[in-house]
């Protein structure tokens, strides 16, 4: 039988159809616009979304039509999806990386309290989460928010879309700042402070579980021969995280995506002490803990395009790899502002210690250290809470970069793993979808058996130490910076 895994990214849908035992037979993608209403407001038309989905359903499914057997979803998280009583799109999404909402965040903070908010749910707010996006919609979309019947998040609009079913799953809706993740159920506490009706919210569920049948406008459409199951999904980084086989107790996955994540997998929940990591459900049924910053691999397209004017990401790796390690030139990748640890969205990327000796490959590698050492910042605040991570796999665009892979190899001072098949949230999507349709008994040992590590890329010493010394004055550059942002 054949799966298909669908990745709704922020630039693009990335999809797959493969077997069950992993082989890919087919992939397509289709990219549309983001919104900029206004500086640092970033929004999505979800008809774009459905557009999207058709053609790549239609284009993977041509051929195939009677061995379709699911279809799974891996998405951005966060954004708010808000439905009328006919369940019409009332508004643009506004997105996870939209920073509008920081008196809200402020105000969830600083006035419900932090201490409030983790106890209802495990995490506090930060401007990119769903909760903060009810509140400004109350504030300053009245009209708007008075039609709201249903609350939703990206991906499971495209699920609804497709069954006709109102669901998430615990991955996902952890991040809405709704939901207790250690007890998998809605806070009816921060549903009070969000204003809302229980009854807005879709239902909950484990990513692997069948939601629902496919339509039949779209069976017929698609000329499908079978019923075809429609699994609920995950939040983008858990799908990646199953795709790269990091599931079960203490492993480690980091992408390279927009944005970037260091994603920890355990069987237990637990809190940072700190709040500067999220604490979520994780895709095989139990949780992790999740650092986020908001640029990564963004930050090497920005460099490339929008500075050098270049379209080739690889062009100057060569001259990047001569350069020394010191050099003194370091590069603040917060373009976007900042999520994990400093949860400040007026945060910005910045340049420090060039000189007239400053070359461009000195800068180009300056970028990709700095996502590295803002990656490092989230590793160390996990292991101030006992956490040790002794490996990592690593996925997303970024990690076709060989240089950057080292590079976060010896900042990180672990081992990296490169999964065979790097393909993240739809290939995680895929293997959701062969659970939920009893292909497979578990996630777990759907992995075991599916995903496999190509090679492993070590930790040089001597790399490890001037990195080191690297990251030490790395981590006095933002807090002498933030008062000027």
């Amino acid at each position: 039988m054949l799966y298909i895994g669908i990745d709704l990214g922020t630039s693009s849908t990335k999809a797959l159809l493969v077997d069950e035992k992993g082989t890919i037979k087919r992939s397509a993608s289709r990219s549309y616009p983001i919104i900029y209403p206004k500086n640092n407001w970033t929004e999505q038309d979800p008809s774009e979304w459905v557009k999207a989905l058709k053609e790549i359903l239609k284009e993977l499914s041509k051929g195939y039509e009677d061995e379709i057997n699911g279809i799974s979803f891996g998405g951005q998280m966060h954004g708010l999806v808000i439905l009328d009583k006919n369940d019409k799109v009332i508004r643009p999404c506004i997105l996870w990386n939209d920073g509008r909402c920081e008196e809200e965040t402020k105000y969830l903070n600083e006035v419900i309290g932090r201490d409030v908010l983790s106890k209802e749910t495990g995490n506090i707010a930060f401007a990119g989460f769903t909760l903060p996006k009810i509140l400004w919609l109350k504030e300053h979309e009245k009209e708007n928010f008075d039609k709201i019947s249903k609350i939703m998040l990206p991906k499971d609009y495209l699920a609804y879309v497709l069954s006709g079913v109102h669901a998430t799953d615990y991955s996902d809706a952890s991040g809405m700042l709704l939901l207790d993740v250690e007890h998998k159920c809605y806070s009816k506490k921060m549903i009070e402070i969000a204003g809302i009706d229980s009854k807005m919210l879709p239902t909950l569920h484990e990513s692997y579980d069948c939601i629902g049948k496919l339509k039949e406008e779209f069976k017929n459409e698609l000329g499908l021969k079978k019923d075809v199951n429609i699994i609920i999904g995950a939040g983008d980084n858990a799908a990646a995280a199953v795709g790269t086989g990091t599931v079960g107790e203490n492993a480690c996955n980091i992408s390279l995506g927009t944005s970037g994540t260091i994603f920890i997998t355990s069987n237990r929940f637990s809190v940072d002490n700190k709040n500067s990591l999220h604490s979520f459900c994780h895709a095989d049924s139990k949780y992790h803990l999740m650092g986020c910053i908001l640029s990564a691999a963004s930050c090497n397209g920005w460099w490339l395009k929008n500075i050098l004017h270049r379209d080739d990401f690889d062009y100057h790796n060569e001259e990047m790899s001569k350069e020394k390690i010191d050099t003194g030139v370091y590069f603040l990748p917060y373009l976007s502002g900042e999520r994990s640890p400093h949860n400040d969205v007026n945060a910005r990327g910045a340049f420090l210690g060039l000189s007239h000796q400053t070359t461009e490959p000195m800068m180009g590698r300056a970028v990709l250290e700095g996502v590295a050492f803002a990656l490092r910042d989230c590793l160390e605040v996990a292991k101030s809470n006992g956490v040790n991570v002794t490996s990592t796999k690593l996925c997303g665009g970024g990690s076709r970069t060989t240089l950057w892979i080292s590079i976060i190899a010896n900042v990180l001072n672990i081992p990296v793993e490169m999964p065979e098949i790097e393909e993240g949230p739809s290939y995680g999507a895929s293997i959701l979808a062969m659970v939920g349709s009893k292909e497979y008994s578990d996630v777990i040992s759907a992995t075991e058996k599916i995903v496999k590590v190509k090679n492993t890329i070590y930790p040089d010493k001597e790399l490890v130490e001037l990195y080191d010394k690297k990251y030490q004055t790395f981590k006095k550059l933002y807090p002498a910076l933030k008062g000027i942002f």
